[in-house]
This record gives C-alpha cells, sequence and structure tokens, in this order.
C-alpha cells in the first residue's frame, strides 16, 4: 500500500473533545476524548476517504 502524508487539524470543541480534520480530503475528520483515541481515529478515517474516492 502506497503510503500517503495529509495535514491533520486538531481542535479542542466546546465540550473538550478533540476534533480533528483533513483539509485535503474534504469530509474526512473524526472526534475523541483523548489525542491516543483521536489518532487512531483518524488513521482510519483517512484510509476509509481514500478507498471510498478509490
Amino acid at each position: 500500500m502506497a503510503k500517503h502524508h495529509f495535514t491533520v487539524i486538531i481542535e479542542k470543541d466546546e465540550d473538550s473533545k478533540y476534533v480533528a480534520s483533513v483539509p485535503a480530503l474534504p469530509g474526512c475528520h473524526t472526534q475523541a476524548d483523548n489525542l491516543n483515541d483521536l489518532e487512531a481515529r483518524i488513521q482510519e478515517a483517512i484510509k476509509l476517504c481514500l478507498e471510498f474516492r478509490a
């Protein structure tokens, strides 16, 4: 599988949840209570977004 590199924007929302989005992949975003979970979730979201676009 080819390696991809994407910029991921991480913010904290009003409920103190972490939110990650990938500007290069519109609609690719997720949220979690902590950064460890967020990292795993955004990797999965990127994978799904790339599969959907293929």
